[in-house]
């Protein structure tokens, strides 16, 4: 009876999921386009069958997988790999990441029809689905198609794990339908389990996300901006990259920054939005704010006298991050969940955040313990922590220090996973 409510609601909801994507195609264009692959309609050829389907849900989870699937396809030549995404900026960095490589398509909605036609068109001997995105459909049938499934680098908050008791008898045929479950830690081990899963498809394999490559030539190509930006100064400015941020966040950003002018008025503030559809909105933040800001979009370059640099445009966060004297990493003022904070961390730039991580509790856990992150409840707290920052060169290089040792410590998921996928395929 629940797998018959849950697919009719699903059914139910599909013209409104194509309706909110068409309202986020006002300003972000590519949510109105390829709408037949959401529905489950695609051709592939015979070459990209039969092999490995990896499922990102958008940028940060292809990143985090790029290292995996780079080594499978050079373990596995004759494998062909597909990517599904669901966001347009997840499908534009997988073509940036792997180009004509690897097959992409966008994820169908979970109804029976959709997920069908996608598992008769790619036929993949396994399934590995980043992070925690579970769909009753996408395991049931994957399931009936004799396909393995594998919930990698999988995460699972106290929040979403309340949720997903509500529904104990989905829940529990979702963890019956996977094959394996490689958990970040025990924590989110412990509330599978809860869910129903049995302990002989559980691992614990740690995050994929301390296994963080950077590219080497980024630093230069940082290094080069940094110099084109600060050329028009004749003094030093620092520079604030407040990237990923959030509805209801940038306001406060933009508060604790023009408090920390006041005392440092050279400050250079990098505000990068996490989803494209919002650059406008906040364009018209920071023009209400009364600062002096530009579009990173437009082409030009600051002046002393700007601000504010609006990171408007798409896979370019590393190449802030690498050029910033202080990161803060967003998601966190406001009860999202957080984000990333090992990328500006290996690039050896300290780390503010909010509060509000629980997408990301161990990765954080982690640094706190080793002092390798500042973390702050509002935006007094923020400005205080990017002044002490600024002012105590020694602090920086130490949270810095800190940060490299934990991230070397922690690093192996990829290998641990790699060894679990290489089981999956010989059995």
């Amino acid at each position: 009876m629940r797998k018959y409510l849950y697919n009719s609601l699903i059914r139910i909801l599909v013209p409104l999921l194509l309706l909110r994507l068409w309202i986020k195609g006002k300003q972000a264009p590519d949510y109105r386009l390829r709408w037949r692959e959401r529905l489950g309609y695609f051709k592939t050829s015979e070459a990209n069958r039969h092999g490995i389907c990896f499922h990102c849900v958008s940028v940060g989870e292809a990143n985090a997988a790029a290292p995996l699937i780079k080594q499978l396809q050079q373990q596995f030549p004759y494998f062909p790999i597909t990517i599904t995404t669901t966001t347009p900026t997840g499908s534009d960095q997988v073509r940036r990441m792997f180009g004509d490589s690897v097959f992409h398509i966008y994820l169908p909605f979970d109804t029976p029809g959709a997920i069908k036609r996608f598992y008769q068109q790619t036929q993949p001997k396994l399934l590995v689905i980043f992070e925690t995105e579970l769909w009753p459909n996408l395991l049931h049938f994957a399931q009936k198609f004799r396909i393995k499934t594998l919930l990698a680098n999988a995460r699972l908050s106290e929040k979403s794990a309340l949720g997903y008791q509500k529904a104990p008898t989905l829940s529990r045929k979702m963890m019956a339908d996977i094959s394996l479950i490689a958990a970040h830690a025990q924590q989110d081990a412990n509330r599978f389990l809860k869910l129903g899963l049995t302990p002989n498809k559980l691992a614990i394999t740690g995050s994929i996300k301390f296994d963080i490559s950077i590219d080497k030539h980024l630093k230069q190509q940082s290094q080069q901006l940094k110099q084109q930006w600060l050329a028009p100064s004749s003094y030093q400015r620092p520079i604030w990259v407040a990237g990923s941020t959030h509805e209801g966040e940038e306001e406060l950003i933009l508060s604790s920054y023009k408090q920390a002018l006041q005392t440092q008025p050279h400050l250079l503030l990098v505000l990068v939005p996490r989803h494209q559809e919002r650059f406008e909105q906040v364009a018209e933040l920071v023009h209400l704010s009364g600062l002096n800001y530009i579009k990173r979009s437009d082409g030009s370059l600051p002046d002393a006298s700007t601000q504010v640099i609006l990171g408007d445009t798409m896979g370019e966060l590393l190449l802030f991050w690498a050029l910033a004297d202080i990161a803060f990493v967003g998601g966190s003022l406001v009860q999202h969940g957080g984000h990333n904070p090992l990328e500006p961390s290996a690039l050896d730039v300290p780390v503010i955040s909010g509060k509000h991580v629980f997408n990301f509790k161990q990765i954080y856990q982690s640094l706190q313990t080793s002092n390798a992150v500042l973390m702050v409840e509002n935006p007094v707290q923020l400005t205080n922590a990017v002044l002490q920052l600024l002012a105590e060169k020694r602090m920086r290089q130490n949270m810095c220090k800190n940060a490299t040792l934990v991230i070397s410590e922690n690093q192996g998921a990829t290998g641990r996973l790699n060894q679990h996928i290489c089981q999956i395929l010989a059995a």
